[in-house]
């Protein structure tokens, strides 16, 4: 059941790129970002409040946010961190790349998530998980070589540098999932109701020394219906992440690479809409990935 959790994250997440792409095309991308958590924050913020004065109806429906001590709160700081390092380095490269390239260097994130799941959490996947991972794997080295032919050469671009960090980052904060999840047993809405919270006031902060301040920053911003759908899909898709993460069996180095599958959305639909080059080329390495993930799931 985890895998199919993890493919309706993947489904969500390629319409959530397609709307950040749309969002930042032009614009300023911090206080983007920050609306984008202010809209999933609005979203998770009447369970919040349905927890606390119905409790007994929000443990019905299944949106229990439950009361959490403070050193759990510092775990969840932590995670804040992290990702609001990695959405600053992917919202700038998204900016000043193409989505056809920015995606499928995020997909790498199995990899780092690989490395981490085999040394830290000692997950043996079976050897047709093995082969549809490396299948997901090659597939992401070769829209690499198709990226150069946009004119985008990897090793002087500084926004590919950027999401590198930002896929590193990101999945460095996929392998704390896991541990947030299970170990200290969060459920999903929990742990995105106070993640959000926390994200938020960090955001805030930076924004107050590089945006506020700044007429002709905030001048150049532009409020689109884009940045509240950005926040809205996110909050689904991590939602039916950590539901999946909750299962025991679940193995998030092969979850991490279902999630890949959101490519489909991004490189079929996203290319129409955004007119960018080498459409049909990038099917090739997008149809390894989709036989990867077959794998896994048949497995």
């Amino acid at each position: 059941m985890w895998m199919y959790l993890g493919l309706l994250a993947a489904l969500f997440l390629g319409l959530h790129n397609l709307a950040k792409k749309h969002a930042v095309q032009g614009n300023e991308v911090l206080p983007i970002l920050l609306g984008t958590l202010c809209a999933g924050f609005v979203l998770i913020l009447p369970f919040f409040i349905g927890s606390r004065f119905f409790p007994e109806y929000t443990r019905e429906i299944g949106f229990y946010i439950t009361p959490i001590p403070w050193k759990t709160h510092g775990f969840i700081i932590i995670k804040s961190m992290i990702m609001t390092a990695s959405w600053i380095l992917a919202y700038q490269a998204l900016k000043h790349l193409p989505i056809t390239i920015v995606t499928p260097i995020r997909s790498a994130g199995p990899f780092f998530t690989f490395l981490g799941a085999i040394f830290i959490y000692r997950e043996q996947p079976n050897a047709l998980q093995w082969v549809g991972f490396f299948v997901i794997i090659l597939s992401v080295i070769l829209y690499a070589n198709i990226g150069k032919k946009e004119g985008i050469h990897f090793r002087k671009n500084k926004w590919i540098f950027a999401i590198v960090g930002a896929t590193f980052l990101g999945a460095s904060s996929g392998l704390y999932d896991k541990f947030l999840i299970q170990n200290l047993v969060l459920n999903p809405q929990t742990l995105q109701f106070w993640f959000c919270w926390y994200t938020i006031l960090m955001l805030l902060v930076i924004l107050s020394i590089t945006w506020f301040p700044k007429a002709e920053k905030r001048s150049a911003f532009t409020f689109r219906w884009t940045i509240i759908a950005v926040g809205i899909l996110l909050q689904t898709a991590d939602y039916f992440y950590f539901k999946s993460l909750q299962d025991p069996d679940a193995l998030i180095m092969l979850l991490s690479a279902i999630k890949r599958s959101q490519l489909i959305i991004a490189v079929v639909i996203g290319g129409l809409v955004f007119k960018e080059k080498n459409k049909r080329k990038k099917l090739v390495p997008l149809a390894g990935i989709l036989i990867g993930v077959f794998l896994i799931l048949y497995s």
